[in-house]
C-alpha cells in the first residue's frame, strides 16, 4: 500500500519556519495501530490524515473530508497548524477549487476557505474560566520560575491552562523561559492539564502591531513545545478579545521557528485564524 504525503510548514509563507505538519491522503480508513505508527514516525507534533468520504469524491474535486490528527504518542481532538496545512495541501497541490472545505473532525465540523494568500480556519472558540492560582502553583512555577504572573484561566474543554505574564514583561522575557517537559507533568497535581499557553500583552501600536505573545507546551500529548498552535489560539482569542475589547487582532507564538496568526472573533461563537503555509516535502509511504 502507498500512501501520499506531504509536509508543511504552517502559519509562515518561508520554509523551516512556523509548525510543520505531515498530511496524509487516505481513500480508506487505517487500523487505529497503524495511524498511531504512522504519526510516530513522522515525529512532528501533529500528522493528519485526510480521508475521503464520498467514493465518488476525489482530492481534487471533494469539498468534504474525514480529518483526524495525531500526536507521535495519541490522537488529538483538535489540531489547527495540520488542519491549514491540510487545506494548503487541497488548494495548492491539488488544485481543489471549491470556495469552502469542510472536515469533519472530533471537535464537530471545522471548514477552511482562501483569503489571498493565506487560508482561513473557520473553528470553535472556547472562553476559559478564571482558575485559583494556588490550585495550580507548582506547575506555575515549573513554567514560569519567580515571575509573578498577572492573571491564570482554565478551558474544561480544551483542557488547557493559561498563564498570563506581567505587562512589565517584554518578549524576551517570555522568550527566555525554559519550562522542562516532565517538570511540567510532575507539577500538575490537578490531573486536568493537558496543555500550557504562557501568554503576554503585545504591542499594537508598534512593528508589525502583535496584539499577544504566546507559548504552548503539550508534554502530557508527547509534545514537548508546539511551534504554532492554532487550538489554542481558540482559548487565546476569547481571552485577549476580552482583556483588549477588540475583535481582530494579530497574535505572533514566540517558539523558535514563530508563527503569525491573524484572529477575527466573530457573534456566533466562532472565531476565524488566518495564516500562510508552504510545502516543504511530498512522496509516498509505502506500508
Amino acid at each position: 500500500m502507498e500512501i501520499p504525503i506531504f509536509t508543511v510548514d504552517a502559519f509562515t509563507n518561508k520554509p523551516f519556519e512556523g509548525n510543520p505538519a505531515a498530511v496524509c491522503l487516505l481513500q480508506n480508513e487505517l487500523t487505529q495501530d497503524l495511524y498511531q505508527k504512522i504519526a510516530a514516525e513522522m515525529n512532528l507534533s501533529e500528522t493528519a490524515f485526510l480521508q475521503i468520504l464520498n467514493s465518488t469524491d476525489d482530492f481534487h474535486s471533494g469539498s468534504r473530508f474525514g480529518l483526524r490528527w495525531f500526536t507521535p504518542t495519541n490522537e488529538v481532538p483538535l489540531c489547527g497548524h495540520a488542519t491549514l496545512a491540510s487545506a494548503a495541501v487541497l488548494f495548492y497541490v491539488k488544485k481543489n477549487a471549491n470556495a469552502t472545505l469542510v472536515f469533519e473532525t472530533l471537535s464537530g465540523e471545522l471548514y477552511a476557505r482562501r483569503e489571498g494568500n493565506r487560508i482561513v480556519l473557520d473553528f470553535p472558540i472556547y472562553k476559559p474560566t478564571v482558575q485559583d492560582p494556588n490550585e495550580v502553583k507548582e506547575l506555575i512555577e515549573s513554567a514560569a520560575g519567580e515571575v509573578a504572573v498577572q492573571d491564570v484561566r482554565y478551558c474544561a474543554v480544551t483542557k488547557k491552562l493559561l498563564v498570563r505574564l506581567p505587562d512589565t514583561c517584554d518578549r524576551s522575557m517570555l522568550e527566555s523561559l525554559k519550562p522542562d517537559p516532565q517538570s511540567l507533568m510532575q507539577s500538575d497535581s490537578t490531573g486536568k492539564v493537558k496543555g500550557l499557553i504562557l501568554t503576554l500583552k503585545g504591542n499594537p501600536q508598534g512593528q508589525p502591531g502583535y496584539d499577544f505573545y504566546s507559548r504552548y507546551f503539550a508534554p502530557w500529548n508527547g509534545v514537548s513545545e508546539d511551534p504554532v498552535t492554532g487550538s489554542a489560539h481558540t482559548v487565546l482569542s476569547s481571552y485577549w478579545s476580552e482583556q483588549l475589547g477588540k475583535q481582530k487582532m494579530l497574535a505572533f507564538q514566540c517558539s523558535r521557528r514563530g508563527g503569525e496568526l491573524r484572529l477575527s472573533v466573530r457573534e456566533d461563537g466562532r472565531v476565524d485564524i488566518a495564516g500562510e503555509a508552504v510545502l516543504v516535502l511530498q512522496g509516498k509511504l509505502t506500508l
